[in-house]
Order: C-alpha cells, then sequence, then structure tokens
C-alpha cells in the first residue's frame, strides 16, 4: 500500500513516499523512512487526527510528524491583532 510521510519546520517541509505492505504500523512507516529517530518530533497524525506509533496504516495515508508548538496560536493571534493596531471604519452602534 502507499502512504506518505511529512515532517515540516516554519519555512521548509519533507515528504517521502512509501509502498509498504498491509497491515503496517506507523513505526514500520518512520523506520522504512529513516525517519524513526527524528528527536524533534512528539506525536503523530494521520491526516491531521493525532495516533500513537502503533495505528495501523491504510492506503493513500499520509503521516504527519508533530513538533512542538513554538507559540501558543492565541496569544500569536492577539499579539498580530494588536501591532495592526484599532480597526478603521467600524460599524457605529
Amino acid at each position: 500500500m502507499k502512504i506518505e510521510l511529512v515532517r515540516a519546520w516554519p519555512r521548509r517541509f519533507e515528504t517521502c513516499a512509501l509502498d509498504l505492505p498491509e497491515g503496517a504500523r506507523v513505526r514500520d512507516a518512520l523506520a522504512a523512512a529513516g525517519w524513526a529517530r527524528d528527536e524533534e518530533a512528539v506525536a503523530y497524525a494521520v491526516y491531521g487526527v493525532r495516533v500513537e506509533h502503533d495505528a495501523v496504516l491504510h492506503e493513500g495515508d499520509r503521516v504527519e510528524l508533530l513538533r512542538p508548538l513554538l507559540a501558543d496560536p492565541k496569544d500569536a493571534r492577539r499579539r498580530r491583532a494588536q501591532a495592526r493596531g484599532p480597526l478603521k471604519g467600524g460599524v457605529s452602534k
């Protein structure tokens, strides 16, 4: 079965297409790609849904190596909004 592995950093990404036997697990895909010792990965997902390393894969799955967040998304959005300043031309009440 064909699956894809994806790992990403802030400004780049890497993919690896694999052909694995039926019943292969996430850990098998990582080993086949040579990514089993990626120390930056803190978790795994298949199409954005978090899975364990022993999850069984299916034809066409995309396995994503997840890295720790560098910033809280809510805080980052709040900082961007503050940097833009108040909205102009808003609706009157």
